[in-house]
């Protein structure tokens, strides 16, 4: 899917909802539900691939299916495989065709740490994306994302600098957390023109509105993903992705 495209369904549903499809224990069923449910308010979906893959097999033959259906029934979807992988070589390749080949997602994250060598493989495949990870929502982030370097820059301002050369607007997004809203701001600055995906958003205690106006452009080029406060929703995931929807939908005109 290109950049024009999902920007496109963004602002036909005024809405950047991402649902991630984090369900313990995994079932194709639960699945089938949450997205027949979601899928008027939601842009995107991103199964957590650990949540799968600690099942063995039949956790992946359930991710399988779950792909297949969004494709089959909600085929103008964003589809991110959150895997956080981080290799290089082969390795890095062959993790590229299970997502991208296999199974037919058009996103995968991956950890930057190795540099271009980590993220050169996935870019082989043409229309699909990578997302960076570049500061995210958990407490330590601040260990090493947040670090001056030498030169006085941030380590995850150093990441974006370098990133933005590795490939276009159409071809890398980066993840930034929601519950630092000066910095949402910050990696807006350093990236203007790339799409964000942006966890954190209500368990984790991050704010629809904040995040809206930090980190929302004109075309859109924003993913807000909530999860938990989506999928255990005590009024049913639809209503609960309905009402994030409806927070968003005043940033469009």
């Amino acid at each position: 899917m290109t950049r024009q495209t999902l920007n496109r369904e963004i602002q036909n549903k005024k809405s950047c909802l991402c649902v991630g499809l984090d369900v313990s224990p995994v079932s194709l069923e639960i699945n089938k539900r949450i997205i027949d449910q979601t899928a008027p308010y939601a842009v995107a979906y991103k199964p957590n691939t650990a949540f799968y893959e600690s099942a063995g097999w039949e956790g992946w033959k359930c991710l399988e299916k779950t792909v297949s259906y969004i494709r089959s029934r909600y085929p103008d979807h964003f589809l991110i495989a959150d895997a956080k992988r981080g290799d290089i070589g082969n390795t890095a390749r062959e993790y590229a065709r299970t997502f991208f080949e296999r199974m037919d997602f058009d996103a995968v994250t991956v950890s930057p740490y190795l540099g271009y060598d980590s993220v050169a493989p996935f870019l082989e495949f043409e229309n699909k994306w990578i997302i960076l990870l570049v500061l995210t929502s958990n407490p330590s982030a601040t260990d090493f994302q947040t670090a001056e370097m030498k030169e006085g820059q941030s380590l995850y301002r150093k990441i974006i600098e370098t990133a933005n050369t590795w490939a276009g607007n159409d071809r890398l997004m980066y993840v930034t957390g929601a519950t630092r809203g000066e910095m949402i701001k910050q990696v807006r600055e350093a990236a203007p023109d790339r799409f964000l995906l942006i966890p954190g958003v209500g368990t984790q205690g991050g704010n629809v509105e904040e995040v809206m106006r930090y980190a929302k452009t004109q075309q859109g080029d924003i993913l807000i993903n909530v999860s938990r406060a989506i999928v255990q929703s005590p009024e049913g995931p639809g209503a609960a992705a309905r009402s994030f929807a409806g927070r968003m939908s005043p940033f469009f005109s």
